[in-house]
């Protein structure tokens, strides 16, 4: 009886399925591959050549962010009346300034063309100390609102900005709310320089996230007022300066497109710019740029990238000769390659 079990026992066990892969190449990673063998000259060599060549990136890098003309000027400090400079001292002061309505918040600002800037020059608005990126104010829009009409009321996470008087606020949230409303008009030797609001947004956002179909509604219209108004007979995707602002900032300083200056300045031009200080940011000690630049083929002004390659190409270059002092002092001899494990199973020894 015992032995019949175990015989059962024994065809059962070896009749069940191997569990062992299938053998592949593939999986047993003996596909043919490069292998190189890391010597001392390959080393010293890999470090040269990225030093020689990231080192030249860098500088051109340099060499062209430091063509680009940039004027920044700030005047959130001087666009204020005379007596509340120091915001230690007359915070409130300046904040009471800034939400009165009755007063005029005209400022008038002389700047001079440091060099040749050739058109297009980008004019920006700069903002410190703003925190786009907090959570609730991130999440305060919806969506759906600005793409399709009958999302009107869709007003879901635009509270404390969801409603006026009991209509939907069209759009609704506190990033529209909040809307950047400081004004710029520049003159040069008294002949108006305008500036072209056009094209300033991404066209993604003018084609597939704002519509044409919807239009501003109940906008501005409860107290208190955040930012700017928005003109309720132009549809969304034409509010080009809702769209820049409505790209949220990922850190608290950020400088937005305000629009582009279509023609050269000449060098020591002097730019009158009439600037009317709307937006608040006396109550969160912030400050207010504004910023004029051109491009060159890396865009703006920004040395990082340039010193970035410049860092790393130096580093390897001190690699490669630390690498070389070290060979020669204390040379150690490549053991043989044949006893590598890919060459044994190639070809054996002996």
């Amino acid at each position: 009886m015992n032995s019949e079990n175990g015989i059962g026992a024994t065809n059962s066990s070896s009749s069940r399925k191997s569990e062992k892969p299938r053998y592949c190449r593939f999986t047993q990673q003996e596909l043919p591959a490069c292998k190189p063998i890391l010597t001392p000259a390959l080393i010293m060599s890999t470090f040269i050549v990225l030093g020689v060549t990231l080192i030249p990136i860098g500088l051109c890098h340099l060499s062209a962010s430091d063509d680009v003309v940039e004027i920044v000027e700030r005047y959130d400090d001087g666009c204020i009346p005379a007596g509340i400079q120091h915001l230690d001292e007359a915070n409130g002061k300046r904040v009471a300034f800034i939400q009165d309505d009755k007063t005029d918040k005209k400022c008038i600002r002389n700047i001079t063309v440091p060099k040749m800037m050739k058109s297009p020059i980008f004019v920006y608005y700069q903002l410190y100390n703003f925190y786009q990126n907090h959570r609730r104010y991130v999440k305060s829009k919806n969506e759906a609102q600005y793409r399709f009409p009958s999302a009107a009321h869709s007003t879901a996470n635009c509270e404390p900005e969801a409603e006026s008087n009991g209509q939907p606020i069209v759009p609704c949230g506190l990033i529209a709310w909040s809307l950047f409303n400081d004004t710029y008009k520049l003159s040069v030797h008294g002949v108006a320089l305008p500036i072209n609001k056009k094209g300033i947004a991404w066209e993604s956002d003018r084609i597939h996230k704002f519509s044409s179909d919807v239009y501003p509604k109940n906008f501005q219209k409860k107290s208190p007022i955040g930012g700017a108004q928005l003109d309720e007979s132009i549809p969304l995707n034409q509010q080009e300066d809702l769209m820049v602002w409505m790209r949220t900032a990922a850190l608290p300083t950020f400088r937005k497109l305000y629009g582009r200056i279509d023609s050269d300045l000449q060098p020591n031009d002097m730019i009158q710019v009439e600037i009317q200080n709307n937006y608040n940011t006396y109550t969160f000690n912030g400050r207010k740029e504004l910023v004029m630049s051109t491009t060159t083929w890396v865009g703006g002004k920004n040395d990082f990238l340039g010193k970035s390659y410049i860092f790393t190409g130096g580093a390897c270059l001190l690699v490669a000769i630390a690498y070389i002092i070290l060979y020669l002092i204390r040379p150690r001899p490549l053991g043989d390659p044949a006893y590598l494990s890919w060459n044994i199973n190639a070809a054996p020894i002996g």
